[in-house]
C-alpha cells in the first residue's frame, strides 16, 4: 500500500473525529482476482479484478455509521468521514446497549506462499487444462470437460482512533476439475478435487500444483461413466460415510452457519434466515454424540478463512463451538458476544472495502478422531461412502437439510465392494445427525476444504471460508432417491 494512502486513511480518521465520532475504523482494501473457466482443453472465460477503496466506520453514542468509497481524492475522504458520522448519529438509539471501544492492537499478517499464483502465466494453467480434459475425453461416452482456476490477493490496511494499526495480506488460489459422461441417455458428472468451484486454500500457486489434476483425470473420466451406468442408490435407513469434501459442506451448512451469533440473535431472519442455536440453548443443548468437537479457528494453517485480525480488528483465534458434543459457543464480534455477555469471537468479516463487516465463519474445523478411513469402514456392516456435492437443501433455522453427492461406494462387512450408486440423496435434523456420529478418522486423513463464495447478509456479501475434517461415519442415516 503507497504510503500517500496511509496518510489519506490518517485524513479520513481525524476528520471524522473533528465531526464528533466516539470511536472510528478506516478500513482500505485492494483485491486483485483471476477467476478462469475452461472447457474442453479450451480457454472459456477470464474475469479479472483490480479494485481498492477505503471504509470508514464511526460510532455516535451507541450507533455504529458505515461509509465508503473508491474516490481517494482528498475531498472525498474527508466528507465520506462525514457521511460515516451522521449515519452513526442517525443509528443512535438510546434503547440499545452501550458500545464498549476496544484496546489497541498492532501487528501485521502475510499468508506464507512459494509462487504468487496472480504472477503465473495464464498460458501455463491452460496447459494444465489441456493435458487433463484430453485425458478425460480419450474415453467412449464422455461428452465434456470442465475446469476452472483461481487466484486472489487482498491486501488490507486498518488503523482506528484508539490507536489500532494492522496490515494484512492474504493470498488464495485453487481450481478444479470435471468430467460429464452420458450413457443410454444418463449424464454424470464427477469432480476433483472438489465440485463446484473445485478447492481453493491460502497459499501459492504450490496449492494447485499439489492437486494434480492432470494425474486425477483419468480416474474421474472412469467413475463418470461407471456412475452412468450405475443404478440410482438404495433407499432407506443405512450407515453412512462421509467423504472430507462432502462433508465440509455439511458442517458449513449445519455448524457454520447457526452458530453465526447475528443470526441466533434474530438479525438475518430477512434474508438468511434464523438459528436453532439460540443463546439459552448454549452450554447445555447436546449438538452431538460426543465424539464430536468442532471450533472456529482464524489460525489454521491453508485455511481460507485464516487471518491475523478480523475487519474490526479483533486478533485471530480459535472458539470451540460443540465440545464432545455439547453446544458451546458462537461465531461473533465485539457487539453480538457483548449482547450475550462474552467476548468476541474475532469473526467479524467484509468482503470489500464496499461493505460492512458483519458476523462470518472462518475456518470452522471438525476435530480427527482415531484411525483411518479403512478403520471407518471396517465397522460397517452395511451401508456408503458418500463423495463429494452435486446439491443441497436446508432450512431457515439451519435444522432440517437434504443433500445430494455425486457417488456412493457400496460397503459390506466391513469392505468396500467395489459397486458403485448414482445420485446419492441423504436427509436429517442437525442435532439428531451429529448425535449419530459413530467415528471420526484421524488426524492422517484430516484435510483442509476451501469454499470461496459463501453469501451472506443484505446486501450480499460473498467471502471465502474453510472446513479442515476426516471422513467421519453416521448411523441410521436417511437416504432418498434423486432423479
Amino acid at each position: 500500500m503507497k504510503e500517500s494512502l496511509r496518510s489519506a486513511l490518517e485524513v479520513v480518521l481525524e476528520a471524522a473525529m473533528r465531526q464528533g465520532a466516539e470511536y472510528v475504523e478506516v478500513r482500505s482494501t485492494a483485491r486483485d482476482r483471476e477467476v478462469v473457466s475452461y472447457k474442453d482443453g479450451q480457454l472459456d472465460g477470464v474475469f479479472l479484478e483490480d479494485d481498492c477503496g477505503v471504509g470508514v466506520r464511526a460510532l455516535f453514542g451507541n450507533g455504529w455509521g458505515f461509509a465508503s468509497t473508491n474516490q481517494l481524492e482528498p475531498h472525498a475522504l474527508v466528507e465520506l468521514a462525514a457521511e460515516a458520522v451522521r449515519a452513526a448519529r442517525a443509528a443512535c438509539d438510546t434503547h440499545r446497549a452501550a458500545v464498549a471501544i476496544p484496546p489497541a492492537v498492532s501487528g501485521t499478517y502475510t499468508t506464507s506462499l512459494v509462487e504468487d499464483p496472480l504472477a503465473v502465466p495464464l498460458t501455463e494453467k491452460l496447459e494444465t487444462f489441456r493435458s487433463a480434459h484430453a485425458k478425460i475425453r480419450s474415453g467412449q461416452g464422455i461428452i465434456g470437460a470442465r475446469g476452472n482456476s483461481i487466484a486472489q490477493r487482498t491486501h488490507a490496511r486498518f488503523l482506528a482512533s484508539n490507536g489500532s494499526r494492522i496490515e494484512q495480506t492474504v493470498v488464495l488460489c485453487g481450481g478444479g476439475l470435471t468430467a460429464i459422461a452420458q450413457v443410454d441417455g444418463e449424464v454424470q458428472t464427477r469432480s476433483a478435487p472438489k465440485s463446484h468451484e473445485g478447492n481453493v486454500l491460502q497459499g501459492g500457486f504450490e496449492v494447485f500444483r499439489g492437486f494434480d489434476l492432470e494425474g486425477q483425470a483419468e480416474r474421474i473420466r472412469e467413475e463418470a461413466l461407471a456412475l452412468a451406468r450405475a443404478p440410482v442408490t438404495p433407499a432407506g435407513e443405512t450407515t453412512v460415510i462421509l467423504g472430507g469434501s462432502q462433508l465440509s459442506l455439511q458442517i458449513h451448512e449445519s455448524v457454520g452457519h447457526p452458530s453465526e451469533l447475528d443470526r441466533a440473535l434474530g438479525e438475518e431472519i430477512s434474508l438468511a434466515g434464523a438459528s436453532f442455536l439460540l443463546p439459552e440453548l448454549l452450554g447445555s443443548l447436546q449438538f452431538g454424540s460426543e465424539r464430536v468437537t468442532l471450533t472456529a479457528d482464524a489460525t489454521t494453517p491453508l485455511g481460507p478463512g485464516t487471518f491475523g485480525f478480523d475487519d474490526e480488528g479483533t486478533p485471530a483465534q480459535s472458539v470451540k463451538l460443540v465440545e464432545r458434543g455439547r453446544f458451546v459457543g458462537y461465531l461473533s464480534g465485539r457487539d453480538s458476544a457483548a449482547r450475550i455477555g462474552t467476548e468476541s469471537g474475532g469473526a467479524m468479516r467484509a468482503e470489500s472495502w464496499a461493505a460492512l463487516p458483519i458476523v462470518r465463519m472462518v475456518n470452522v474445523n471438525l476435530e480427527p478422531g482415531q484411525g483411518t478411513l479403512d478403520d471407518l469402514i471396517g465397522g460397517v456392516d452395511r451401508g456408503f461412502l458418500f463423495e463429494n456435492n452435486k446439491s443441497w437443501s436446508i432450512d431457515d433455522l439451519r435444522l432440517n437439510f437434504q443433500f445430494s453427492c455425486e457417488m456412493a461406494r457400496e460397503i459390506k462387512g466391513g469392505k468396500l465392494t467395489g459397486r458403485v450408486f448414482r445420485n446419492p440423496v441423504y436427509s436429517g435434523v442437525t442435532p439428531k445427525f451429529w448425535g449419530r456420529c459413530s467415528g471420526i478418522a484421524g488426524p492422517s486423513e484430516w484435510e483442509m476444504w476451501g469454499w470461496m463464495f459463501c453469501g451472506k447478509g443484505d446486501p450480499m456479501q460473498l467471502i471465502h471460508v474453510g472446513h479442515g475434517c476426516a471422513p467421519a461415519r453416521f448411523e441410521r442415516v436417511q437416504v432418498g432417491l434423486s432423479r
